[in-house]
């Protein structure tokens, strides 16, 4: 279990189970952490809003946690991106909810469960085991536009695909008036940022998200301290401050690794310049599913193309 850290304010947090801890971020929202990855949770008269949904394993212990805030039924489950510890607990927790959008799905007994159209595609994709979850679980409404408002609990929400960033099947959650927003796996504080490109992901529709988020979302209060809340996918809760930091750590990456690129540097000789070497204390990785080496090969190989098609 680990420690979620504010604006430099430790936020003190529920153990539910062991496992999951529940952290009252800002307004209506609340932080549901240790399922995998990052649920964020909207409450209020009407439903509760769920921004992804972990783990299948978990979803009867992310029920627990949920009624410690609120004895509502789930309304909307809102995936930011298709990865399986996003969307693997849809169809279990959608079950006995509430369904708050008329649309060609008509009522059923379940919560919503909506997403850019591209993450259904994605999951339409028949072999793609790394992502498969069951179709129970799939989305019942998408969005194929940059954008899509709805209003859940007396409260705006406002959903933003960025074209292409993790994957290219992304979407940013912004809760207007508890100033919050969920950002999904566009950047972990603990690493560099994990750019999918088998399907569809670059840098440079992170870096371009990351900025609009940075630059015309976010609101810092005093001294850059705190305002908006910015939820990743994994990790610490996070202020407009964190963010600028994180996108600046990556343009200076980006811009060393370019500048090899143009020279026409090999990725062994990249690698062996180390781009990101005074970085790697804070971000670094060297095991596991995502490694600051696989992230150097990803943002060569994305340079190298677009250098190529000039």
């Amino acid at each position: 279990m680990f420690r979620l850290v504010a604006a430099g304010l430790l936020v003190a947090a529920c153990a539910v189970a062991q496992q999951l801890e529940v952290v009252h971020v800002k307004g209506n929202v609340y932080l549901i952490a240790g399922a995998g990855g990052n649920i964020t949770m909207q409450v209020g008269d009407q439903a509760v809003v769920l921004v992804d949904s972990g783990f299948p394993q978990y979803s009867e212990q992310i029920r627990a946690a949920i009624r410690t805030i609120s004895k509502k039924p789930i309304g909307f489950i809102i995936n930011t991106t298709v990865d399986r510890d996003h969307t693997g607990g849809n169809e279990e927790l959608a079950k006995g909810g509430l369904f708050m959008l008329e649309s060609a799905n008509q009522q059923r007994p379940q919560a919503s469960i909506v997403a850019q159209l591209k993450l259904l595609d994605r999951l339409n994709v028949a072999g793609d085991k790394e992502i498969a979850i069951p179709q129970a679980g799939w989305p019942t409404d998408t969005y194929d536009t940059g954008d899509w408002k709805l209003y859940a609990n007396d409260e705006p929400v406002l959903l933003e695909h960025p074209s292409s960033a993790h994957t290219d099947s992304d979407t940013t959650v912004f809760f207007r008036r508890s100033d919050v927003i969920a950002a999904g796996d566009l950047f972990d504080m603990t690493r560099y940022p994990v750019i999918d490109r088998k399907r569809g992901g670059s840098l440079a529709g992170i870096l371009k998200t990351l900025n609009h988020i940075s630059l015309d979302i976010a609101v810092p209060k005093e001294n850059e301290e705190g305002g908006t809340y910015i939820i990743p996918g994994h990790g610490r809760i996070c202020d407009r401050y964190d963010v600028a930091i994180y996108r600046d750590m990556l343009t200076i990456i980006r811009d060393r690794i370019q500048d090899l690129v143009k020279k026409g540097e090999t990725l062994e000789e990249v690698k062996a310049a180390k781009p990101t070497y005074d970085y790697d204390g804070g971000f670094g990785v060297e095991a596991g599913p995502w490694t600051t080496s696989m992230f150097i090969e990803a943002v060569y190989a994305e340079l190298s193309e677009k250098g190529r098609s000039k």
